[in-house]
């Protein structure tokens, strides 16, 4: 879930920022008052075409420092209805604390997304329809993962580092989300988010040749030791999957957003020179005229995937 992971660092980002004020305040005291808004419908839409379960999460928006997950919304009927007619019917988990709603595979449809197609996202609520449309794109295949050490001078620690390999198919307009996951756990910090706009990391950049170092070094879990200092991405007998999911254009945009508003040093010096935090784009709406704002997104994704264990020495590439 995009949305609640960018709102958890948002917060805890804005949170220190603010601290940090109160302690240069010395005797002054600071009160912030942020107000309240009226919620707002929030739709976290992103399936794939793995044969597992494809959630849609359904929540309201929520005062900025309310210190709890964000209102769930019941009762909605959502579904996706793909070019060739297929309708997918997602059923509210009434056990959910997210808001989520499920599509599950069966012995006759085992994948929702097919490369190719096109996709509409249809979710009604207390009688109004939000809707929305996405076309699968195509993923290159990983090749390989290699893992190499970097040796690091002074006080920096030596860092083992991984690498994934492929080659982004000929033709410009191809853009991607590769998720990492380590050790099972898929890696959500602003400063993880590994995204490509063909073989590079923007338009206009290089096509069809294999992806350039800073998206396959991308990979890597941005971690540091108690002491605060830079650890080591990786350490033997960790395991990482890297999965390139297939992005829209627009939902690269978003995805390039995201990163601009979440990935952030933090400090006094943030709140001073930094702009605003904003919504980011949304490419879902009301069908009613004049009908009700909503947030949030939806994409549709082709994948592939590859994992790699370090074990040994062995295992790093030359």
């Amino acid at each position: 879930m995009i949305s609640k992971q960018i709102l958890d660092k948002a917060k805890t980002y804005f949170s220190l920022s603010l601290i940090t004020l109160v302690l240069l305040a010395c005797d002054d005291e600071i009160t912030v008052d942020t107000g309240s808004s009226t919620p707002i419908l929030n739709i976290d839409a992103w399936v794939n075409d793995k044969s597992e379960e494809q959630y849609i999460y359904l929540t309201t928006t929520q005062d900025y420092f309310d210190d709890e997950l964000p209102p769930v919304v019941s009762g909605a009927e959502v579904t996706i209805t793909d070019s060739e007619q297929n309708t997918f019917t997602f059923t509210e988990d009434t056990d959910s604390d997210e808001g989520a709603y499920v599509w599950v595979p069966d012995s006759t449809t085992s994948n929702l997304v097919v490369e190719g197609r096109t996709y509409t996202l249809s979710v009604i609520v207390d009688g109004e329809e939000f809707t929305s449309t996405s076309t699968a794109g195509r993923v290159p295949q990983v090749d390989s993962i290699s893992i190499y050490l970097e040796v690091k001078e002074g006080r920096m620690k030596d860092e083992y580092i991984a690498e994934f390999w492929a080659v982004d198919p000929v033709g410009t307009g191809d853009t991607y989300w590769i998720k990492t996951y380590k050790n099972g756990t898929l890696l959500t910090k602003p400063s993880e988010l590994n995204i490509a706009y063909d073989a590079s990391k923007n338009s206009g950049g290089l096509d069809g040749v294999t992806f350039i170092s800073n998206v396959r070094e991308g990979i890597n879990a941005n971690e540091t030791d108690d002491d605060g200092f830079r650890s080591s991405p990786l350490t033997f007998l960790d395991s990482i999957y890297v999965e390139i999911n297939s992005l829209t254009e627009a939902s690269f945009s978003y995805m390039s957003e995201v990163i601009t508003q979440t990935n952030k040093d933090g400090g006094i010096s943030e709140l001073l020179t930094s702009s605003a935090l904003a919504n980011v784009s949304c490419n879902i709406y009301s069908t009613s005229e004049n009908g009700s704002v909503v947030v949030g997104f939806f994409n549709v994704s082709t994948t592939s995937g590859l994992g790699k264990k370090f074990r040994t020495v062995s295992d790093l590439s030359p």
